[in-house]
Formats: C-alpha cells, sequence, structure tokens
C-alpha cells in the first residue's frame, strides 16, 4: 500500500481533475458511448477511471476530485466512483476539447480553496510504478506553488508517432529523484525518421497529458492566450447558464490554447510505467500471453496460432494458423483486425456514424 503523502501545513489544498469525456472509439466494439474505455475493465478487475482514482488517494482526498465527463457516460460514473461527490461529477453540455474543460473545473477547484493546486490526469492510462508517480506529484506541486506550468513527460520506450512531444531545453540527467527542468517547445507528432531522432536527441520525452498548476495560474494564463473561452467560462462561473454559454467555448486542446504559448512551462521527466492504453494492442502488450504469444480472455483453442489477441467472454473460440489479430467479440459485433492496424479500429466507428448506426454507437 502506497504511503499517505501529509503536506506542510501551509501548503496550498491539492485537487485532482480527471478528463474522462473521451469516446474511447479504438475500443470498439467494447467501447460503446455509455459504456467507453475509461469505466471499462479492460486490465484487471477494475476499471480504467477506478484505477486512476485509487492511484491518486494517497495524496487526494474524495472531496478533491473532480472528474469532468460526458452525459451518456455520468451516470456510469456515479456508479463506478460512490467515494467522490455526485455533484463533483460534472456533464459537459457539449464536449469542446481539454482547454475548456480545464478551465472550467479550475474555476470550481478556486471557488473551493483560492490558491489550490490542481492536479489534471486522463482517466484512461494505465501507471504501474505507483510510488514513483506520487514521488513526481510531489516534485510537480512544489513547481506549481512557485507559479510554474508543469507537464509530466513520459521517457519515450520507442519511437512513438502517434504522440506529441515536451522538448526539454537540455539534456536529462540520471537521477533517480524527480526534477523540474525548463520546457523549450511542444512538438507535434512527428513521422517516423523524426520520431527516431528524438528519441536519440534524449530532451525529447512523449507529453503524457498530465498536468499539475495552480487553478490560479492556469485561469490568468488561459485569460492571456484564449480570451474569448476564458470569459465566456467567467461568466459560467458568475452563474450564467452552463447550457446555453459553454457550447460557445472554441474546440481546442490545453496544448495548443495555452502551453505551446506560455513560457512558465517546467515538466518533469518520468520513468513511472505509464501506457495511455490507446489501442486493443496496447491492452495485448499489457496482459499475460502463452508460450506462443497468444492472450486469450474466455474459452478458447488457438491451433498453431500465435501473437493473436482473442476477447470473447462467454464463447468457445478456435482459431488455427493465424497470426498478429486482434478479435473480440459482443453480443452485436464482432472485430477482426491485424494487431499492427489497431489504430485503425476508429475508422469503423467514423463509418458507422456517417451511416447512422446508432444501434452500434
Amino acid at each position: 500500500m502506497n504511503e499517505a503523502f501529509h503536506p506542510e501545513a501551509h501548503s496550498p489544498a491539492f485537487h485532482a481533475v480527471i478528463l474522462a469525456g473521451g469516446r474511447g472509439t479504438r475500443f470498439w466494439p467494447r467501447s460503446r458511448r455509455r459504456r467507453s474505455k475509461q469505466v471499462l475493465a479492460v486490465l484487471g478487475p477494475h476499471t480504467l477511471i477506478q484505477q486512476t482514482i485509487a492511484r491518486l488517494r494517497p495524496m487526494v482526498p474524495p472531496e478533491r476530485i473532480w472528474v469532468i465527463t460526458n452525459g451518456h457516460l455520468r451516470n456510469e460514473i456515479v456508479k463506478q466512483l460512490p467515494g467522490v461527490p455526485p455533484a463533483q461529477i460534472i456533464a459537459e453540455p457539449v464536449q469542446r476539447n481539454t482547454a475548456p474543460a480545464i478551465g472550467y473545473a479550475a474555476h470550481m477547484v478556486r471557488r473551493r480553496h483560492p490558491d489550490a493546486v490542481m492536479g489534471v490526469f486522463p482517466a484512461d492510462h494505465l501507471i504501474s510504478r505507483e510510488d514513483k508517480f506520487l514521488k513526481v506529484l510531489q516534485t510537480a506541486i512544489s513547481g506549481a506553488v512557485q507559479g510554474s506550468i508543469v507537464v509530466l513527460g513520459i521517457k519515450p520506450r520507442w519511437p512513438e508517432t502517434g504522440y506529441g512531444y515536451v522538448q526539454f531545453e537540455k539534456r536529462v540527467s540520471a537521477t533517480g529523484n524527480p526534477k523540474l527542468y525548463r520546457v523549450g517547445r511542444f512538438r507535434e507528432k512527428p513521422d517516423l525518421a523524426m520520431a527516431k531522432r528524438f528519441v536519440k536527441s534524449g530532451l525529447h520525452y512523449w507529453n503524457s497529458g498530465m498536468f499539475v498548476w495552480r487553478a490560479q495560474t492556469i485561469l490568468e494564463a488561459l485569460d492571456r492566450h484564449l480570451p474569448k473561452t476564458a470569459e465566456i467560462l467567467q461568466e459560467i462561473a458568475s452563474g450564467e447558464s452552463v447550457e446555453k454559454l459553454y457550447p460557445l467555448c472554441e474546440n481546442i486542446s490545453i496544448d495548443y490554447a495555452v502551453l505551446e504559448h506560455a513560457r512558465n512551462v517546467a515538466g518533469i521527466p518520468c520513468d513511472i510505467g505509464w501506457n495511455d492504453v490507446g489501442s486493443w494492442n496496447a491492452v495485448y502488450e499489457l496482459v499475460q500471453r502463452d508460450s506462443a504469444g497468444n492472450a486469450l480472455r474466455g474459452q478458447g483453442y488457438l491451433v498453431e496460432s500465435k501473437r493473436n489477441y482473442v476477447d470473447a467472454p462467454g464463447k468457445m473460440v478456435a482459431t488455427i494458423g493465424v497470426e498478429d489479430l486482434i478479435i473480440v467479440d459482443t453480443p452485436d459485433a464482432l472485430l477482426v483486425a491485424r494487431r499492427d492496424r489497431s489504430q485503425d479500429v476508429s475508422k469503423v466507428v467514423k463509418w458507422l456514424e456517417e451511416h447512422r448506426r446508432e444501434d452500434l454507437l
């Protein structure tokens, strides 16, 4: 069990904002609008959002946890998180990406504790080295108290083209203790050649989407860099209708809106066993496999088959002579894909939307 974090008496309150509004389209057919990836138990007995809350528990009591989600998922999340006050599980009227969601949450956090520090965490990531993660958060909070916008950068394990990167101003020194470094710039998703250069440089880390700052600091940054949306959020915080005004916010991520422009950005290089669990292939890489490299959830007989992921609960599955496949079965849909094409599952969802197959969304 993790040791509880006990801040100094004069330290500001630390709140956690969990972003749980995504649809998880790459996890179709298991992931649907009302049962999206973050509320699924794709790894172990607990859902991804339950695991997110559990790892924060040593530092954040339930009354300082806020969840931003959507109308399809809110009721399910309330059921899954009985310790979190239901009033703090908030459904956006419409999705407007992370900048408005974070600004909206920052107003609520600041209203509760004017000098609060808030951490922002996606609801659907995996972190296996939780003790290291908590030490990183303590360092991030210290940086936030000093006025920094802190991003957690993940040490790249391969030249990933699907992530954005944080570029530090100097190479990271080998040390066991978390340390703040100035961030020179944010780099968008690169092509493979550029990603290889990033990994080799020692300056570039994956952008985890986890941030720590004072609520006041991020609201001031939104005022400066996204003034139209900041004004709308201020009106909502003053009591105006969120249903009426929130849809007028710009649809933009916090990275584009603030982090790429702010000058007070610092980062912490991390090696915390992080995985964004972004596809069925990512799940395959994380679960136990047999001697032939097959991962089977349910009953099956896999003959001369290698490196497959089969998820078909309640059904007997037989394969013969197949390799590197994803097979996911639900009562109304079946997915069969090559593992190296698992990112393209979202194209199926787009096709279903275009053909108005609401029964499968």
